[in-house]
Order: structure tokens, then sequence, then C-alpha cells
């Protein structure tokens, strides 16, 4: 098989060089040309990368001798002079055709460098770390982020080939190999409009619904999951370009981030969608409540207020009238700045499938209060509508869905009036 797809090898020669020769050697028996990308900052490596750590330190801004005094004293300045040179490179080598995969292998360092570059790869690009902090919970946000890159967790260290790690740097480039034989690449193509549609388990009937609806009416909606990294990874998504609208059901992550629970999506949820000023359509999943699963801190300090417990990992502890209503006021102050239109659905009989009357969850006064002050703050209260429905159904997700096509329409209504 001779396909001459071309893929990326992020490493430091001058601690791995053997480890390197090896992978250079799977990836060439499998037709594809391995273009190693060399950032070693310690010492000269026992022979040259492809692209050679010199060049990747002056295209950081650096020379190599400076690259490596900082090693020793300054690290952060020397790995983020290798990080901007790196990513420059493989860029250019992106837009000439010559990359169709980028694969990372090595330790800590490594690892933050290979991740880094591919952060700032398009999507759908195969994107691979081989690395013994693959699995690690302090640092694992920050190599992955909402990124598309896939992490092997090689369990040992990248030192010194033996045949556990063999086995391990075997398996990771057999999956490189595969993702760029299979990939359809980065241009990726729709011939509708993509609608981005917030989701997660307590919202879902609805969610599934809304799909069917949304395709009927001529757009292709794209589901992200709201557990923090997919409404995040939905916010850059909009920035982006990606979508043209957005039905944003479960909007709990505004609440999230207020009171540290665990799906908190970060400071800006819903800013995207208001400052790109494409359609929007939101409902009040997940204010309800608030993720504390794992955190017995949480759970002791909430005690007294009711909960629903999945497992260990997901307790989900009711939000009060108190935090709702703060809850109103970021969301009051974020959209009163939208340049888009926008309606804000409220559902009378419950917002989840847990706050429905004659489930512990269920507190109607503290919905209600969220509902008053978020009226309250709004500068145009007509664009909050109450519906005489439980979220967590399909006659909502008929109504929710009409409402975007409507304003969809609305939106595109004067464009094509100028366009005329």
């Amino acid at each position: 098989m001779k396909s001459g797809k071309g893929i990326v090898v992020v490493c430091n020669l001058d601690t791995r060089g053997e480890d390197i020769v090896f992978v250079k050697g799977l990836i060439a028996g499998r037709g594809h040309e391995a273009i190693l990308l060399d950032f070693s900052m310690e010492e000269p490596p026992p022979f040259p990368g492809d692209i050679r750590t010199e060049e990747v330190a002056a295209r950081g801004g650096l020379p190599i001798e400076v690259v490596r005094e900082k090693y020793r004293s300054d690290r952060d300045t020397a790995t983020a002079n290798q990080i901007k040179g790196a990513a420059a490179i493989v860029d250019e080598l992106v837009k000439a055709g010559r990359v169709h995969g980028i694969i990372g292998i090595g330790g800590g360092t490594a690892t933050l460098v290979a991740t880094s570059i591919m952060q700032r790869l398009p999507f759908g690009m195969p994107k691979l770390m081989a690395s013994p902090m693959a699995a690690h919970p302090a640092y694992i946000d920050k190599y992955v982020g909402t990124r598309d890159i896939t992490m092997h967790h090689t369990v040992l260290d990248i030192v010194k080939m033996n045949p556990l790690l063999k086995a391990q740097i075997t398996n990771a480039i057999g999956a490189i190999c595969g993702m760029v034989e299979m990939t359809q690449g980065t241009d990726i193509r729709f011939d509708k409009p993509c609608v981005a549609v917030s989701s997660f388990g307590f919202g879902e009937m609805a969610v599934q619904s809304a799909l069917g609806m949304l395709e009927e009416a001529g757009f292709t909606p794209i589901v992200c999951h709201a557990q923090g990294k997919g409404d995040r990874a939905m916010e850059e998504m909009i920035r982006d370009g990606a979508f043209h609208g957005v039905l944003d059901i479960c909007i709990g992550g505004v609440m999230e981030h207020l009171f540290k629970g665990n799906r908190d999506p970060g400071p800006h949820r819903l800013m995207a969608a208001v400052e790109a000023g494409i359609p929007m359509v939101l409902a009040p999943c997940g204010l309800d409540i608030l993720s504390y699963g794992g955190r017995p801190d949480m759970i002791e300090k909430t005690k007294d207020r009711p909960q629903y417990v999945q497992d260990a990992l997901r307790v989900q502890v009711r939000t009060t009238a108190d935090e709702l209503r703060r809850a109103a006021d970021v969301i009051a102050e974020r959209l009163n700045r939208a340049k888009g239109p926008w309606t804000f659905l409220v559902p009378l009989k419950g917002w989840s499938s847990l706050d429905r009357e004659g489930r512990p969850i269920y507190d109607p006064a503290a919905d209600a209060a969220f509902v008053a002050r978020l009226k309250e703050k709004i500068a145009d209260r007509g664009r909050v509508r109450e519906v005489d429905l439980h979220l967590y159904t399909p006659e909502f997700a008929r109504v929710a869905v009409d409402e975007f096509v409507r304003l969809y329409r609305g939106a595109r209504a004067p464009a094509a009036a100028l366009a005329g």
C-alpha cells in the first residue's frame, strides 16, 4: 500500500532518538512519510530531524543556544519558543498539502509541546498523542481542551525500548496510520445551514425530538454535549463561524460556573452566539440542578437539599431560588447585548426529566423566582415566553423548533431583500 500520506512526528530526539527511529520505520512500513519534527531543548540530538531543532528555535524567535540555556533556568520560555516555532512550521506544511496527520510521542514536556501544536490544527485532521501523561487528571484539560485530539495512554515512560513499550508504540503508530488512511480530511462541507443544539441526559427527549424537526425544516443539527467541555466547544465553534444558529436547550453551564459544579464550561457561556448575532432559542434545562458528584465537601454542604444520585460520580443537587436569581442576572446581562434575534422559552411544568411534579427535584417556586428576575432584568420582556408544557417532551421540542425557524427566516429576510 502506497498512499503517500505525510505524518508529522513531534519528538525530542536528544533523549528519545532510539525510540523515534523505531517509529519512523513503522510509519514507512505502512507506506507513509514520517516527518520528524525535533524540538530538542537539552542537548544536540544524536541525529538531525527532518525539521531540525535549530529551525524550530529560530522560527520561535530564539537561537537554539539561547533555548538550551533557557531550558535550564527558564524552562517555560524555552518551551513556549519551541511551541511557537513548531506550530508555524506545521501550519506551513499543512497548507502545502504535505501533512495529513500528526503524532506526538514522549513524556510531560513532549506532551505539552505536541498537543499545543495539535490544538492549532483544523478540525478533522488526525491528531494522536502517545504518552504516559495521557490520563493524568491534572493535565488532561490543558492537553486536549475542546479539540479533537486522541490521547493514547502508554502507561510506561517513553525511555529505552523494551518489549512492553514496543507494544504500546506499535499500537499508537497503528492508530495514527489508520486515521490518515481513513480520514475524510478537513474540508468538511454541508449543503444545509448548521444549527448547534446543546444537550444532556435530563433534556434528551426534547433534543432528540428537535433533531428530526430541524432536519425536516431544512437544517443540519449538530449536537453538543453540555457537560462542560461540549458546550465550551460549541461556543468556540460558533466563534469560528461553524453554525448559523443555536437551539440552546441546556444552558445549565451558566449555573455550573457560578457555583463551581462539575459541568463548568467556563465564564463565557452564551457569549459566542450573543456576539456573533446568530439566531438563538434558549431554554432553562440544567439550571434546576448542580452537579456535585465525587465532591464530598459539596455534597455535605448541600445535604439539606433534594438530591438525585445516579452513581458516585454523578449526583445532582437542586438549585435554590437565590442561586437561580443570580443566574438570571447573568443570563439577562448577556442576552441584553445580543446582536441577533433570540427567544427564551420557559416551560411551566418543569425544566428537565428530574424536575417534574411528584419528584424531589421539582420546585416550581424556585423556578418562578428565576423567571421573575429574568423578566425584570431583560430589556425586551417579550422575548421571554412561558409555555404550558414540560421541557422533557416532544411538544416542547415542537415549540422550540418552530420558534427557531421563525427567528432564522426573519433574520434572513432583510439580507435576501438587500441582495435582491
